[in-house]
């Protein structure tokens, strides 16, 4: 049977810290604990569970700090979980299932992330597999009888062992401050981090936080190495800036080019508030129609649901007219 090595970064978790541990400890050959700056007893918690505590001085990079804590693991597999993260009884048996039957020559198992949409989590499904155990050591392996080639891509399992999420309070200023401290600092946003800056605005961002990321996502629009994927993204983060501002011509500008393209949920929403603010209410109405109808969101579905909803209900209010949408 394989062993498992626990690894989990935590800073201030003493809310939830042990129920975490508690429904996987058993499971587990080897506890490791990095803590990143801790003032209340998270900490004490954890030595109630291993003595491998260590402390890692936090520099707005969570990579690193997971990098250090599986420096740290000498189990057969790591298994990285967040302090937020609970396994049921159900889950926990077919875990220790897996455990007790995991082929060696798999070197990652994803499992399935959920509980997402409950607590307003910067992400767009109620579920999703995920990556959650590695194998620690790899081995590199030569395939094909003949023209013999490295096997360079991981062997992966998707279970369906379900981690739910039950986050105590929302991270998303966090988050904020370090994509602004890395365009600050004069680093590029990776496409994955592009994206997740987008989703995480759309999804839970404030007017400041819209207004205060509105250069970033400007250079990207004039940045010919960027994606058109990235450029509708950061298109949709201009027009929603410049509509705070009462910037028309912006918003039209990046709202007109978007549509040209495809159009997204999220862009037709931008007019639809638009108008609507303008006391056009037919023109108001027709945009979220299309949100909800012809278009698809590329960044949040309550662009393609909820938000158009709510502001084709509200023109029908205003026009004293039954509108019926499609969907």
């Amino acid at each position: 049977m394989i062993t498992i090595s626990l690894c989990m970064i935590v800073k201030n978790e003493e809310k939830v810290l042990a129920r975490c541990l508690d429904s996987i400890k058993d499971l587990m050959d080897e506890i490791i604990i990095v803590d990143t700056g801790s003032t209340d007893r998270t900490k004490e918690i954890a030595s109630n569970y291993t003595n491998k505590v260590f402390d890692f001085a936090w520099i707005d990079d969570f990579s690193a700090a997971r990098n250090y804590a599986f420096s740290k693991a000498t189990g057969d597999y790591i298994y990285s979980a967040d302090a937020d993260e609970v396994l049921d009884d159900e889950n926990h048996a077919k875990f220790d299932i897996l455990k007790r039957n995991l082929i060696t020559d798999i070197e990652i198992v994803q499992m399935i992330y959920g509980n997402q949409l409950d607590n307003g989590t910067a992400y767009n499904f109620d579920a999703e597999l995920r990556p959650k155990l590695f194998k620690r050591l790899r081995t590199f392996t030569w395939i094909e009888p003949v023209h013999e080639k490295m096997r360079l891509d991981p062997v992966v399992f998707d279970s369906d062992i379900v981690i739910t999420h039950k986050p105590e309070d929302l991270h998303n200023s966090r988050d904020y401050r370090i994509f602004l401290k890395e365009f600050k600092e004069g680093r590029r946003l990776s496409k994955h981090l592009h994206h997740m800056y987008a989703m995480e605005l759309f999804i839970s961002g404030t007017d400041d936080d819209f207004l205060a990321a509105e250069d970033v996502f400007a250079q990207s629009i004039c940045d010919e190495t960027r994606s058109q994927d990235e450029i509708r993204e950061a298109a949709c983060v201009v027009a929603h800036a410049a509509r705070l501002r009462g910037d028309e011509a912006v918003l039209l500008k990046f709202s007109l080019k978007d549509l040209l393209i495809e159009g997204s949920a999220e862009m037709c929403c931008e007019l639809g508030h638009y108008f609507y603010d303008r006391g056009d209410y037919d023109e108001a109405a027709m945009w979220f129609y299309n949100a909800m109808n012809e278009t698809e969101a590329i960044l949040t579905i309550q662009a393609a649901q909820e938000w158009p909803q709510r502001g084709y209900k509200k023109c029908a209010e205003k026009l004293g007219v039954k509108l019926e949408p499609d969907s």
